[in-house]
């Protein structure tokens, strides 16, 4: 890693102020991890240095900027956001090279946290028989299918890597279902015991909002014993994940965001479509990018009790 050269974070940005305290205090703590590295954060929404600012302090001084999207999935804010701010930068900065990085995503990584998450919850509940015990993966929720679908590839990583009954996916909002209609669903199904694994990198309005639904399902369904997990930001893997992406010595061949040079945002942004929901125009294929990703909303393992 050269002098020249500055990490840009790139949070969501919460309304809760502990939200992004926590993402400056990770950055706090990268930072200690590596004290030659010029690491510099801002914020996509709800924060006092967002994305033009974050760039434009980035660049000063600065021969290349890599630009790390510090969000799980990829929606609206990496498909689009985060491209447009690039080109305005590029602008503004001619004699600084912008690079970027995939956002964290949903692979091996995420999944070996995910999996320390149940693991620490079936711990909490006295190790229960995982097929009475059912699991909830529970994310942010999108309008954009890609983004959940990359949230159900971890629910069935989860179901592979274990062996419980039943593991859901749910949605705080915008999609579906909600948290209450897959522990629901559950119940009715005979699950003892219920772990919920929140998707979520830092605390925020949302966190919140899922420690007051499972307190009152709690009231709901005393005979169920519930276990939830935490935000899972100050995980070493994500500290980890994060080196991979900047690279052993010296910063990685960069790839571009998955929306980067799309046609179909490029029409968007040219006034052509509405939108950038990767419709078809004219005779032209339904464009999508290659996720290899279904999207399940349950998983259920049928376990047979018959001797073979």
């Amino acid at each position: 890693m050269t002098s020249t050269t500055t990490i840009l974070l790139v949070g969501h940005g919460s309304r809760n102020r502990d939200g992004n305290t926590e993402t400056l205090h990770f950055a706090a703590q990268w930072r200690e991890r590596h004290p030659d590295w010029r690491i510099e954060v801002c914020f996509i929404e709800h924060a006092e240095v967002l994305l033009d600012d974050g760039l434009d302090r980035a660049a000063r001084d600065a021969r290349r900027v890599l630009l790390i999207p510090f969000i799980l999935n990829a929606a609206g804010h990496v498909k689009m956001e985060l491209p447009a701010a690039l080109n305005r930068a590029r602008e503004r900065h001619p004699q600084t090279e912008f690079a970027v990085t995939p956002h964290l995503g949903m692979g091996r990584q995420i999944f070996t946290v995910l999996q320390g998450q149940l693991e620490r919850l079936m711990k909490q509940l006295a190790v229960p028989d995982p097929r009475s015990t059912g699991v909830i993966l529970l994310g942010r929720g999108s309008s954009d299918a890609g983004a959940n679908g990359e949230l159900a590839k971890m629910a069935r990583w989860i179901f592979e890597a274990n062996e419980h009954e039943l593991v859901d996916l749910a949605f705080t909002g915008i999609t579906w279902p909600r948290l209450e209609t897959a522990v629901q669903r559950q119940i009715r199904l005979g699950m003892m015991q219920v772990c919920i694994v929140p998707v979520y990198l830092f605390t925020g309005v949302l966190i919140e909002r899922i420690k007051a639904q499972v307190e009152r399902l709690q009231g709901q369904y005393p005979q169920v014993a519930f276990a939830l997990g935490t935000h899972v930001g100050f995980d070493k893997g994500i500290f980890e994940l994060l080196d991979s992406k900047v690279g052993g010595e010296g910063l990685p061949e960069c790839r571009m965001l998955e929306c980067d040079g799309c046609k179909y945002r490029e029409l968007a942004e040219d006034g052509h479509l509405p939108d950038h929901r990767h419709t078809a125009t004219g005779g032209d294929p339904p464009h999508a990018h290659d996720d290899g990703l279904a999207q399940p909303q349950t998983l259920h393992r049928s376990h047979s009790h018959q001797p073979a």
